[in-house]
């Protein structure tokens, strides 16, 4: 299988079918420095290292909210011009233990292929694609776990899951040999705010 990786500004690599901008620099829209990349073996000490504009866009990059044509663009991403994490997922049991996924609004697909917005690799008991998907609802900030098309069983707290559930904060999510545990970012206490120009 190939993936078509995209080189930012900065010199990060990364998949635009799972990121609508690179996931290393931040988004500049909320104050994130960027990032340089260091030297690396085989590369003069700072090769490749970019100087971004004031406005932290990278050459080229267009402002704005133009959409790329053929695109499915998301709720956050189409009212303030970005797709912000909402929530994270992080393994406390399996291949992958001790990383994070983060979670974006609207439908988080999980499973083993790259091309899922919540790829786990190491865990062969998970299916490749639409093993479970996470889903956040701008709308009233709610977070939903239901199983995918995949052949595996999907858990949360212990008990396995045929129709959609609410998440909470700390729910364990079980795929496979690997275990989750759900965090949320918005929520009651925090939400990311839409002008009224860009609603």
């Amino acid at each position: 299988m190939t993936v078509n990786m995209k080189r930012c500004a900065a010199g990060h690599h990364y998949d635009p079918g799972k990121h609508s901008s690179c996931p290393y620099c931040g988004v500049a829209a909320i104050d994130i420095t960027a990032t340089k990349p260091a030297g690396r073996p085989g590369f003069p000490q700072g090769e490749g290292e970019v100087t971004l504009p004031a406005g932290g866009l990278p050459p080229g990059a267009k402002e704005g909210k133009e959409r790329e044509e053929g695109i499915t663009v998301g709720y956050y991403r189409q009212a303030i011009g970005i797709d912000p994490v909402v929530g994270w997922l992080v393994c406390i049991e399996g291949p992958d233990r001790g990383r994070d996924y983060r979670l974006h609004s609207e439908k988080n697909f999980a499973g083993r292929s790259e091309k899922m917005d919540i790829c786990i690799r190491g865990d062969d008991a998970i299916s490749r694609e639409n093993h479970a998907v996470i889903s956040f609802n701008p709308r009233n900030s709610s977070f939903k776990l239901q199983p995918g098309d995949g052949r595996g069983l999907v858990y949360l707290n212990g008990d396995d899951l045929d129709v959609p559930m609410t998440l909470k904060p700390y729910d364990l999510i079980e795929l496979g040999q690997t275990k989750l545990l759900f965090m949320p970012f918005c929520g009651e206490k925090f939400q990311w705010e839409i002008k009224e120009e860009e609603a």
